[in-house]
């Protein structure tokens, strides 16, 4: 991205005018669907929230250098999403026990087949064969699998009690793991190992060239980064009535919202590693992307627990048998199709399909 001395005029009216149509919506009323013309509004304040995301996000990685900058936008787009996760168990109650862990699956099976899969489809297209550093994204899948599996499948078998749940000590116990687990991955990725997660062949384009932005626009755009990410989760939300009725409609399954809803708040990384992988910085894509994963299932599970053991709720924490087979899948063949530290389109291509299979199971039982 070319670094210009100030931000264009329309990454400082996204996020405001989003803020402003959610206060618009809140003034007028009413937790239901909005109507037709402030549905439109919402609809383009979302959208225009994401694209402002990216920006910002650019600018801030480009600031602080890799692989900082990835984790920055992982983390603050998940630390969002983990808020409105929490908010929306508090205000549903009991009834929401299995809120986080169908989100939580819904962005894992996007991000690792459709995220990384569209990466390395227009990256092979158009470079051909790309390269990364094949150690770090090893580190990444061994820590998403683990924490995935002792999260979303292990539930399942536990015998102390019924049901897709864990019993209080083993709750606490799962949830100190994730955080180990996770905490252990970002340390790695930015102190003890950080040459993991930089490319392997550094690749010349702008960005290598253009000179960094002042500290004083780094910390504004990282500040607008924090309000695009707010405005467009909870724009997000706002439309999510809207988006159920019209599922509903159309008779496919409810868990379908959640899987929208879920892509929606997942755009601002998935453009931002888009545009890496056509910029031939596959490196990028993947921290990106792997990172996201794992920020999202490593801080989302801990968060829910304490609210659920607060609240007494017996958290839903274990997939269906379809789901598990799904997630096993996906989780081998991106396991077997960046052990190599080299991708074509056949990678791509593959995750992909399966990301496909999971969309058209989801709609068609």
């Amino acid at each position: 991205m070319k670094i210009q001395n100030s931000l264009p005029v329309w990454t400082i009216a996204a996020p405001v005018l989003g803020w402003l149509a959610l206060g618009g919506k809140s003034l007028m009323g009413g937790d239901g669907a909005p109507g037709l013309l402030l549905l439109i509004v919402l609809a383009a304040c979302l959208f225009g929230g994401v694209l402002a995301a990216v920006f910002h996000a650019e600018l801030v990685a480009h600031k602080i250098g890799e692989p900082f900058g990835t984790l920055v936008l992982a983390v603050a787009v998940t630390s969002i999403e983990v808020a409105l996760i929490v908010s929306l168990m508090v205000a549903g109650g009991a009834e929401t026990t299995g809120l986080a862990r169908d989100t939580v699956y819904a962005a894992v099976m996007l991000i690792l087949n459709g995220m990384v899969g569209i990466c390395l489809l227009v990256g092979g297209r158009k470079h051909g064969e790309q390269s990364f550093t094949a150690t770090g994204v090893s580190a990444a899948l061994a820590t998403l699998a683990a924490i995935s599996v002792l999260t979303m499948v292990l539930p399942n078998y536990t015998t102390t009690t019924p049901g897709p749940s864990y019993n209080t000590s083993q709750l606490i116990f799962i949830a100190v793991i994730s955080l180990v687990l996770y905490g252990t991955f970002v340390l790695v990725q930015t102190v003890r190992h950080r040459d993991y997660f930089l490319p392997a062949q550094p690749v010349a384009d702008e960005d290598d060239h253009a000179p960094a932005p002042p500290v004083r626009m780094a910390w504004i755009s990282g500040a607008l980064l924090l309000a695009c990410l707010g405005c467009v989760v909870l724009l997000a939300k706002a439309l999510s009535p809207s988006l159920e009725k019209a599922v509903l409609s159309m008779g496919a399954p409810k868990a379908l919202v959640g899987i929208i809803i879920a892509a929606v708040v997942l755009l601002p990384e998935g453009i931002a590693a888009y545009q890496a992988a056509r910029a031939n910085r596959l490196q990028t894509s993947l921290n990106l992307a792997l990172g996201s994963a794992l920020a999202s299932i490593g801080l989302t599970i801990p968060c829910v627990a304490i609210v659920a053991l607060l609240n007494g709720w017996t958290l839903t924490l274990g997939i269906d048998v379809k789901s598990t087979v799904l997630l096993v899948l996906s989780l081998i063949v991106a396991s077997l199709s960046l052990t190599g530290g080299r991708t074509t389109i056949m990678q791509g291509t593959v995750l992909l399909t399966i990301c496909a299979v999971y969309l058209f199971v989801t709609i068609v039982p």
